[in-house]
């Protein structure tokens, strides 16, 4: 086989290029214009597509950069260009249905509009969100959207975000004072629906084991459940009603000290299905009837709630309705170029799925 003198010219200073990169970390334009004897702004064209670039010169660009493993820097091109079409997503954890079907949904409205997204999760912790915020920042994305940890309080690092021009965005969890788009479901009107629920099936007390009344959401649900409690002239027993980390553990921990009482519940409503499932092992293996003697209500409709025995009653967040209404919350900033103006605050309704866990009059 014939192979031409520029070509053999070509695989020498390819050859020699290889040999000096071993040493370093990272191939750059310049290496790649080294091996062609070209300038670094013609190679950075030529990956471009610039049409100024010719046909043969952009081959032979390509493939050079394929055998030198050249990977771009986008955070390079993100400082050049004012945009990364990068969108950071904070969830508060990744190993819940809920969060992971609302990440899959952005995901899917943003990639068909040219945007990837970088998940970072705070495992609940004020501290490790405040980092990815930082990350996020660093990297240059163009918008952020972002679900609270339980711990926080302190809204500094979120009015960082704004502060940048950056679209920020929260869904499930976010607070009013920091003046945002916003989308959720009704919490308030699903800790009422709930209760009335609960009542219609002869419960007569109700103990909520909730999360952290100092996060928006779990306060919402409060206050639903006690105004619900008023509206049937139900007792609000302040033993019945219990804050939490709302983990299967913090089910399992809060149930038991319920049952511990003299007076125990005939109906437990708890404000996460993790924690309802940790109150369901605990009924079951004090052989408890469910739901003759206690009714359990959870929140989120998680997979496994349709799977366990008794199947627990749930609040269906929509999930993936939430995802799409974040992602089109962004795209249309970054259309109308209207960050922190013409604020969305969109609210779904809830609904409530009966399951065998709270459904006494199926039994009659």
């Amino acid at each position: 086989m014939i192979i031409s003198t520029i070509a053999i010219y070509l695989l020498k200073r390819l050859s020699k290029y290889i040999k000096k990169l071993n040493i370093k970390k990272k191939t750059t334009i310049k290496d790649i214009a080294n091996v062609l004897n070209i300038s670094p702004a013609a190679v950075s064209k030529a990956l471009h597509d610039d049409s100024r670039i010719s046909e043969k010169t952009k081959k032979a660009v390509r493939q050079i950069a394929e055998n030198l493993n050249y990977q771009p820097n986008h955070l390079a091109s993100a400082l050049r260009k004012g945009k990364s079409n990068l969108v950071g997503v904070i969830v508060p954890r990744t190993n819940s249905n809920f969060f992971s079907s609302v990440i899959q949904n952005i995901e899917e409205v943003l990639n068909k509009e040219g945007y990837n997204i970088i998940i970072t999760q705070s495992n609940e912790s004020y501290k490790k969100e405040c980092a990815n915020i930082d990350t996020l920042l660093f990297t240059q994305v163009d918008g952020i959207i972002a679900s609270m940890a339980n711990e926080t309080v302190d809204l500094a690092y979120f009015e960082k975000i704004k502060s940048k021009g950056i679209p920020l965005i929260l869904f499930d969890r976010g607070e009013n004072d920091l003046n945002v788009d916003y989308i959720g479901i009704n919490d308030y009107d699903s800790s009422h629906m709930i209760v009335e629920h609960l009542v219609n099936q002869d419960c007569k007390r109700i103990a909520h084991i909730g999360g952290f009344k100092r996060t928006r959401i779990f306060n919402n649900r409060i206050r639903g459940y006690i105004d619900a409690l008023k509206k049937h002239n139900l007792p609000l027993d302040n033993e019945l009603l219990i804050e939490s980390s709302l983990t299967t553990e913090d089910g399992r921990e809060k149930m038991t000290e319920l049952l511990a009482l003299k007076n125990r519940p005939d109906a437990v409503y708890v404000a996460g299905d993790y924690a309802a499932l940790g109150a369901l092992q605990i009924l079951n293996e004090q052989d408890i009837n469910i739901p003759e003697d206690i009714a359990l209500v959870g929140f989120g409709n998680e997979p496994f709630t349709s799977m366990v025995t008794p199947t627990i009653s749930s609040i269906n967040q929509h999930s993936s309705e939430i995802g799409k209404q974040a992602a089109e919350t962004f795209l249309n900033h970054m259309k109308k170029k209207t960050i922190n103006q013409s604020l969305n605050k969109i609210i779904l309704d809830a609904e409530l799925i009966i399951r065998d866990s709270s459904n006494k009059k199926s039994l009659s």
